[in-house]
């Protein structure tokens, strides 16, 4: 399996000829990645940051879009979405449907290759209770640092940590030079470098506990 980084939360997940969007940009967002083709999509917030599936049918390949809450499969791979919240860019929130400053985040958990995924979002409060019945061990871990709207960096370490997370996956970050990645690492105690692409087998997770790659953005 082979992840790649795009920068803020999108991600590309390939495996053979399965390919998976996590939280792409769409054309409404200032974000910007070059468009691939893509079996799934994983969409975690209605946010034009993060909602951009539809764009992403090249080809012969025409997405499975998930974009909320519920049990789904596609392409052999089944995927968990729970109930979160978050509070990511609450300008755009509609004052009165009755939400607040926070909306649904979605946090997806799946498995490919025999690696167990978790992916949080832009996920900023606690997760949910129900949590514990639907994700039992986590060989990858996708966990936001922010300023705002998510978890800071100190938030992160501990739920990751907490979640047991076999290697841990940072983002949302604004780049490499980012002092929230920085103090992030530092929190871990880890001065890990980035790198391209994540090269990953069910094999290599096993034995770590709580181990940080970075990944650069190829946007």
């Amino acid at each position: 399996m082979i992840v790649t980084y795009f920068g803020h939360e999108c991600f590309k997940i390939q495996y053979g000829d399965l390919t998976i969007a996590i939280n792409p940009p769409s054309k409404n967002s200032p974000f910007k990645i070059n468009k691939f083709g893509a079996d799934i999509v994983l969409q975690t917030l209605e946010h034009p940051d993060m909602n951009g599936g539809e764009d992403f049918t090249y080809g012969d390949k025409v997405p499975f879009i998930i974009s909320g809450p519920g049990e789904y499969e596609s392409n052999g791979i089944f995927v968990h979405g729970l109930a979160g919240v978050s509070e990511y860019d609450p300008k755009t929130m509609n004052p009165d449907n009755g939400q607040g400053n926070k909306r649904v985040n979605t946090i997806y958990s799946l498995s490919v290759d025999g690696i167990n995924m978790l992916f949080l979002g832009a996920q900023s409060g606690p997760l949910p209770s129900t949590m514990s019945d639907a994700v039992d061990t986590v060989d990858l871990l996708f966990v936001p640092i922010g300023d705002s709207g998510v978890y800071n960096f100190k938030e992160a370490y501990k739920i990751a940590m907490n979640l047991e997370a076999k290697v841990i996956v940072p983002m949302h970050y604004k780049g490499p030079k980012d002092e929230l990645l920085t103090h992030f690492l530092k929190e871990a105690g880890s001065d890990v470098k980035g790198i391209d692409k994540l090269t990953i087998k069910k094999k290599d997770v096993e034995g770590k506990e709580g181990e940080i790659v970075v990944l650069t953005s190829q946007a």
